[in-house]
C-alpha cells in the first residue's frame, strides 16, 4: 500500500490526520500548509488533497471546505506512517499506580482497574474480557445464603479468578446444611477443572453420604450442575463511558444513545473481542473493518494478556478519530504489564520513557 502514495501525498495525509485528530474539524489546505510547513503552497496542498480524495483516503463534507480521513486513511497511517511514541514518566507511574499489585485482589479486579486506567490515559473507553475458564482448576467453593430460598455459589479458581452463580432453591435450607454441602462439594470437586466437573458431576456426587436436607440440596446440584458450572460465557469489563461521552462525536443525543446501547451489548462486545487474527498480539480494527455493523463508527485497539496458559484480551474502543500512536502504546504497555503482574514472570516491567530516551 505504501507504493500507492507519493512522498508528498504521504506528508499531506499525515498532516490531515494529525489536524483532524487534534481539532475534530475538517482540515483545510491553508491550515495544513501553515501548521506543518510542508514547503509547498496552499494551492499545492489543496491539489494533493484532491488526489487523496480521488484515491479514497479523504472525503469532503458538503458543509466544509476541509477534508476528513476515511477508514482507509487511518489504516494506511497505522500501517505506514505512524511513529511509535513512548510513555511519559507521569503516564508510566500513573499506569502502575492504577493497576496496583496483584496481591491486592483477584485477577479480574486487576483487569477492571486496567480498563479504568486505559480510559483515563487514552480518553477512550477501556474494555477487556476475562480468560476462558473451561480448563481452569477449582480451588474451593462457598455457598452463601442470600435469602431463605436463594444462595450464592462462589467459585474460587486458580490464577485468582472468581466467579459467582445465583442458585434458586425450591426449599428453605438451614445454614448448617449449607455448611455440610459446601464441605462435600469441596471434597468431591476441588482440584478439578470446570470442564471436568461438568462432565463427571453425577459420578462425583452420586454416593455422597449426607442427611435428608443435605441430600436434597445435593440433588439440586446433580440436576442443575451442567448449568451451574457452565462458565463458558465470556465476562466483559468496561471502563467509564463518560470519557467517550465528552468527545465531539457523541455530542448529539442520537449518537450518545448509540454509544450507550453499544456498552449494553455485552454479548456483541465479547464476540468482537474474541475474534482475533491468529498470532496477532496487538490488533487494530478500524471502522468498517469491524465485522459488527454496530462498530462501524469505532476503532477497537486490543492486546492479549497471559495468565499462565490462559489468555485474555484488553484494550480500548473509541471513535475512528483517535491518536493512534499514543493509544497503541498505552494498550500494548498495559497488556504487557497485566501479563507480568499475574503471569508468573518478572514482577517489574521496565517501560522506556521519553525522559529516559533523552
Amino acid at each position: 500500500m505504501s507504493e500507492s502514495l507519493t512522498e508528498r501525498e504521504q506528508q499531506v495525509l499525515d498532516a490531515v490526520i494529525q489536524t483532524y485528530v487534534a481539532t475534530a474539524e475538517p482540515a483545510g489546505s491553508r491550515t495544513v500548509a501553515r501548521r506543518y510547513r510542508l514547503g509547498v503552497s496552499p494551492a499545492t496542498v489543496r491539489n494533493t488533497m484532491a488526489d487523496l480524495e480521488d484515491k479514497g483516503f479523504l472525503y469532503h463534507p458538503h458543509t466544509s471546505a476541509g477534508r476528513i480521513p476515511t477508514d482507509l486513511a487511518y489504516r494506511y497511517y497505522v500501517d505506514t506512517l505512524m511513529r511509535p511514541t513512548l510513555l511519559t514518566e507521569a503516564e508510566k507511574q500513573r499506569l502502575r499506580r492504577e493497576l496496583g499489585a496483584p496481591e491486592s485482589g483477584p485477577l479480574e479486579r486487576l483487569v477492571r482497574r486496567a480498563t479504568q486506567a486505559m480510559g483515563l490515559l487514552t480518553g477512550e473507553l477501556g474494555v477487556a474480557i476475562s480468560p476462558s475458564v473451561e480448563d481452569v482448576v477449582l480451588e474451593r467453593l462457598e455457598l452463601l445464603a442470600l435469602s431463605r430460598e436463594k444462595v450464592l455459589l462462589v467459585l474460587n479458581l486458580r490464577n485468582g479468578i472468581v466467579r459467582t452463580v445465583y442458585v434458586d432453591l425450591p426449599i428453605s435450607v438451614p445454614r448448617e446444611t449449607l455448611v455440610a454441602v459446601t464441605v462435600i462439594l469441596n471434597e468431591r470437586l476441588g482440584g478439578q477443572s470446570m470442564g471436568e466437573i461438568r462432565s463427571t458431576l453425577p459420578d462425583r456426587l452420586r454416593d455422597a453420604t449426607a442427611d435428608e436436607d443435605a441430600s436434597e440440596l445435593l440433588n439440586i446440584f446433580l440436576q442443575s450442575g451442567e448449568e451451574l458450572f457452565d462458565l463458558s460465557g465470556d465476562e466483559v469489563h468496561l471502563g467509564n463511558t463518560s470519557v467517550l461521552a465528552n468527545q465531539p462525536e457523541f455530542e448529539s443525543g442520537a449518537e450518545l444513545r448509540g454509544l450507550i446501547e453499544l456498552t449494553e451489548r455485552r454479548d456483541l462486545l465479547a464476540s468482537v473481542l474474541t475474534q482475533r487474527d491468529p498470532g496477532a498480539r496487538l490488533q487494530i480494527r478500524i471502522g468498517s473493518e469491524n465485522r459488527a455493523p454496530e462498530l462501524s463508527g469505532f476503532t477497537l485497539v486490543t492486546g492479549e494478556y497471559r495468565v499462565g496458559h490462559l489468555g485474555g484480551v484488553i484494550g480500548v474502543i473509541g471513535p475512528t478519530r483517535m491518536p493512534y500512536d499514543k493509544v497503541v502504546t498505552i494498550v500494548d504497555s498495559t497488556s504487557r504489564l497485566v501479563s507480568e503482574l499475574y503471569g508468573g514472570g518478572p514482577r517489574q516491567l521496565e517501560l522506556e520513557t521519553e525522559e529516559q530516551k533523552d
